[in-house]
């Protein structure tokens, strides 16, 4: 399996991360930490009682990216939390890695406690230790990303994080991708429209990859959706539920910012 290199970099300091992680945290007390955890909300029905009366949409709480730099200076996330559910957003991302995105655990605690809706974590899971961790944090959902996972263990990792109670968002980036998805027992997939050798994105890849949905799978379109026009050619080729950071992030009011966007 051929990772893309930018890839493969945050993939080696992931790695460095956990061994560090689970020196300080071992799983046993993680797993019994788990115990005292209350349920996770909802992230995936979320989406789709969102659906019913319109877009749902997964407003992003970051502060920088490899391609984009510093996104966000004046970075508040349990403020920017408290913006997008008032704006109408159907679920929260928060990204939590250091190194690459600027990321912080404590951001997603942070934004978590100010609102009630589900909130995932975007990171790089590539670890059964992760997963507890995640739900430890309070993830009520969290990312597993096809291009950087051997299927058995991108399955391995789905079924643990959903017998933790957590929902799983499975990103994909292209065909090959997507077909590897479809053969888990899963009901939410991401396609990412960033490519990750050239990092241009292209609504194109979700327009491609909807065409291979099967059953009552919910497709979620990530990255690029900056204007009306491009929520619109999303709903034109049926998708209705999105992830969208980068463009609220630059935003004064993040809230705002989606509200024009989508409502």
């Amino acid at each position: 399996m051929a990772i893309p290199s930018v890839l493969q970099r945050i993939l080696e300091r992931k790695r460095e991360e956990i061994a560090a992680g689970k020196a300080l945290n071992p799983m046993p007390d993680l797993v019994a930490r788990m115990r005292d955890c209350a349920p996770a909300r909802g992230f995936e029905n979320s989406l789709r009682q969102a659906l019913a009366s319109g877009p749902a949409v997964i407003a992003e709480i970051k502060k920088a990216s490899p391609s984009a730099g510093v996104i966000r200076a004046d970075f508040q996330p349990a403020a920017i939390a408290r913006s997008y559910q008032s704006a109408g957003a159907a679920c929260l991302s928060v990204l939590t890695d250091r190194d690459f995105f600027q990321g912080d655990a404590s951001y997603l605690q942070a934004a978590r406690a100010a609102v009630t809706l589900p909130v995932l974590r975007k990171d790089f899971i590539i670890d059964a230790w992760q997963i507890a961790e995640s739900r430890v944090l309070g993830a009520d959902c969290i990312l597993l990303i096809v291009a950087a996972l051997e299927q058995p263990l991108l399955a391995e990792l789905l079924g643990l994080a959903r017998e933790s109670g957590m929902d799983v968002l499975v990103e994909v980036h292209d065909e090959a991708e997507m077909e590897r998805a479809l053969q888990l027992d899963n009901g939410l997939l991401g396609v990412n429209n960033r490519n990750l050798n050239t990092f241009e994105t292209s609504l194109a890849t979700s327009e491609r990859l909807r065409g291979m949905l099967t059953g009552e799978k919910l497709l979620v379109t990530e990255s690029g959706i900056k204007t009306a026009a491009d929520v619109k050619r999303m709903q034109a080729s049926g998708i209705n539920a999105f992830l969208v950071g980068e463009a609220f992030m630059r935003e004064d009011d993040p809230g705002h910012a989606l509200q024009r966007l989508f409502f």
